[in-house]
Parts: C-alpha cells; structure tokens; sequence
C-alpha cells in the first residue's frame, strides 16, 4: 500500500481534523463518491419499470440488478488486490471514471443491450470504487480520526435514500429515466477534481511480500461474480431452472469464497476473520429486512406506498445519527459498540415479528426499525473501523474488499431468501416473519461473536 508523502499542515501539537485545510477537499470528495453510488443506486430501483416498459424487456427486468451487483462483486476483489498491490492512487481515478462510463452508455441506451453493457460499467467502477475509498481513508486519515469520516460516509447515505426515489421519479415523469443516469455526471467530475490533491499527495505503494499468483484470484473474483448472479437469479426462478442453475452457482461460489475470504471466517475466528464475518452478518440481518418492509406494511397493513416508506426515513436518521455519535468518541472500544449494534439491530426485528404477523399495529414498525437504524449507525461505523485497526499497511485493500464481498453476498442471499418465501408461502404475513426470525439470528449471532473483534492489548 502507498504512503503519504509530505507533512499535513496544523497548530503544533494539535492533530488536524477532517475537515482541516488539507483534509477537506478530501473529505469532501469521498462523500461525493459514497453520495454518487448511493443516489445512483436509490434513483436507477425507482425509474427501472418505467426503463423496462420504454426499452421492452420486461421479462428482462432483474438483470440490470444481477449484472451490476456481479460486477460490483468483481470489482471489489480486483480493487483490494489491486490496491494492495500498487497503492489506490490510480484506483481512485480509473473507477469513477468507469463508474461514469457506465452512467453514460446507461442514459443514452436505446435498446435492453447497451442498458445491460452500462450496468455491467457501473457495477466495476463502483466495486472498486468501494475499496479504494476505505484504502485511501486508511492512508489520509490517523485512527483516531476514522469513527468521524465512517460517521460522514454513514450520513453520505441518508440524503439520497431521502431524496433519490422522489427525485428519480419527478426527472423520469418530467423529463426522461435518461437523466437519471445522465445527471449524476456531473457529480462524477466534482468528486475527482476533489479527490485528485489527496491522490496527488500518495506516495509510492510500500513493498509488499510475494502473495498467490493473480489469475487464479482473478478466477475466483470471476467464480464469486458468477455465482452470486446466478443465486440471485435461482431465488427469483423457484423451480427445477431455478434449483439447478442455483446448484451451479454454488459449486462456483464456495471455493471462490474459501480463496477470497480469509480463513477462518465462517467460525468468526478472532481477529480479522471475525471482522469480516461481522461485516456480511450486519448487512444480512439489516439490508435485507429493508428490502421487504414496504411491502409488510402495504399488503399487510394497507398502508400507502408514501407512509410505508416512514420508518425506512425514521431508520436513516436514527443509522446517520448513531454514526455521528460514535465518531465523536474515537477511544471507546468498538467490539462493545458493534455488540451493541447488534443487540438493537436484533431488538427491531423482534418488534417487527408481530407487526408482519399482522398481530400488532403497522406503526409499531417505525419504532422499531428506527432502533434497528441507530444499531445500524453504531455496528456498521465499528466494523469499518475495526477492518483497518486489524488491517496491516499491505492487507487493508484486500481485507476491506473481503468484507464488502461478504456484505454483497448476505445481502443477495437473504432478499434471495424473502423473494422464495414469498413465493413457497404465498402470504407476506406468514413468509415476512419466517425471514425476520431467520436475520435475528444473525443478529444475535454477531452479539454472541462481537468480542472476538476486540483489538489485541
């Protein structure tokens, strides 16, 4: 990994913040990035049926969501690799600039096709985007400093999932689903002329020792990619397709996953194993409920689109303010933090059990996922912090790009997972619960496991 050449300008004795002369523009630029990817993925859900219905493939629908999140997936081991290996310096430029390619091919498809070819863009630029981004938080920013720029990157999120679905609907109704992609290029550009002096200022990356040999990394990033595409299209296909095309992507997946995640994950070994573990077992327990909780609400409960979105904007808040709150307490130990996390993400799915059981009231839920949200801003800020702290200098891309490869694969796997309840259970009043006591599991499964993330010494 690279080093920061030069010193960082200050009072004498006093560490300068990030939002420092010299840190700002930083700052500044890796919020753009995190807020790019984040309006983008908010705006691109809300205008796709309008996408479909304009380009013709309705029976195509899923893929823009399975091509992107393969692609991410490869993105983000080739990005750690990549990283580790020669520093994020180019990383930081190539991937937005990719990122905005596939913006850009996107906005102007006219055909399902060159729809497909812009995600797949997007999809790369944003999977290493993803790691460089934690790469260069690791190489600008001292460690008491990182709780505050992963409580930024955390409130990075709540604007667009505040304003992105509305906004994406008033361009496509008003002007064209076009410019739902188009729009952010703008953004592409800001956040590079921001990044560039940081970048400017890395060093040449730090001799690293010989690790495995690239192409067979490469093929697992590839087997990962691929089987990840290919569960998410098994969950949605329950039948014989389904089953097999299902099988295949597993016998891809797992010894991809045994190559790329550090070993001893799936027993959260102490350590770092234990960290990543943490990473995919808080993106599953939380990210996937978040997927269904509208739909809980509205044909369970006969709430209104607009009012079903309340306690995923009460959650936001409360993820943003917890965030917040624990960057101004660098020194408390975040292994106790992540389990506390874990214990109120936990305590909002048991209180939304009965309420997608249809045995308490839908306004339960905006109480209790908004004590899931302020679980949410506490954990995921800790294990972020926790995956540098464990990291040395040449393993914090690949380590950073293990973790977000197990948060792609729960996520996948468990919205998978609803979408099959769904459909073997045809009631969302029995299928939600039966998915809320399998993520609460998880949950109390990164409580029980917290400790083994305490820092040595």
């Amino acid at each position: 990994m690279s080093r920061v050449v030069g010193t960082v300008g200050g009072r004498a004795g006093q560490e300068p913040g990030v939002w420092s002369a010299d840190r700002a523009p930083t700052t500044v630029g890796i919020l753009l990035l995190i807020s790019l990817t984040a309006f983008e993925a908010m705006g691109v859900g809300t205008a796709m049926p309008e996408i479909v219905a304009d380009l013709g493939g309705v029976t195509l629908y899923a893929w823009p969501f399975v091509l992107f999140l393969a692609a991410a997936v490869f993105g983000t081991v080739a990005g750690g690799r990549w990283c580790d290996a020669r520093g994020p310096r180019v990383a930081l430029v190539v991937a937005p600039v990719v990122f905005g390619a596939g913006l850009l091919v996107a906005g102007s498809a006219e055909a399902m096709g060159t729809l497909l070819a812009g995600r797949v863009l997007q999809g790369l630029g944003a999977g290493v985007q993803g790691v460089a981004v934690y790469v260069l938080v690791a190489e600008v920013y001292p460690a008491r400093l990182r709780p505050a720029v992963f409580g930024l990157i955390s409130s990075a999120w709540v604007l667009p999932s505040l304003v992105g679905p509305p906004l994406a609907a008033v361009v496509t109704e008003r002007f064209s689903w076009h410019w739902v992609f188009l729009g952010l290029l703008p953004v592409v550009g800001s956040a590079l002329v921001l990044v560039l002096p940081a970048v400017r200022r890395l060093g040449p990356p730090a001799p690293r020792p010989p690790g495995p040999a690239g192409t067979p990394t490469v093929l697992a990033a590839a087997g990962a990619a691929l089987g990840v595409a290919g569960l998410s299209w098994a969950f949605e296909n329950v039948d014989v397709h389904g089953a097999v095309v299902g099988t295949v992507a597993l016998v891809l997946l797992v010894p991809s996953l045994r190559r790329l995640l550090p070993r001893g994950t799936f027993t959260a070994r102490p350590g770092i194993p234990a960290v990543v573990a943490a990473r995919g077992l808080v993106a599953g327990a939380f990210l996937s409920v978040v997927s269904f909780l509208p739909l809980i609400l509205t044909a369970t409960h006969g709430w209104s689109l607009s009012a079903a979105g309340i306690p995923l904007i009460v959650a936001s808040l409360g993820w943003s303010a917890a965030a917040a709150w624990q960057g101004r307490h660098p020194d408390r130990d975040r292994s106790a933090m992540l389990r506390a996390g874990f214990v109120m993400i936990a305590v909002g799915q048991v209180g939304l059990l009965p309420v997608a059981a249809g045995w308490l009231p839908g306004w339960v839920a905006v109480v209790a996922w908004g004590c899931a949200g302020l679980g949410m801003g506490v954990a995921f800020s800790a294990v972020a912090y926790l995956t540098l702290a464990h990291s040395a200098p040449a393993d914090v891309g690949g380590h950073s790009s293990a973790a977000q490869l197990l948060d792609q694969l729960a996520n996948a796997s468990f919205v998978g997972l609803g979408g099959a309840l769904l459909v073997l259970l045809a009631s969302p009043a029995v299928a939600m619960p039966v998915l809320l006591g399998a993520v609460a599991v998880l949950a109390l499964t990164g409580a029980a496991t917290a400790s083994r993330t305490r820092l040595p010494g």
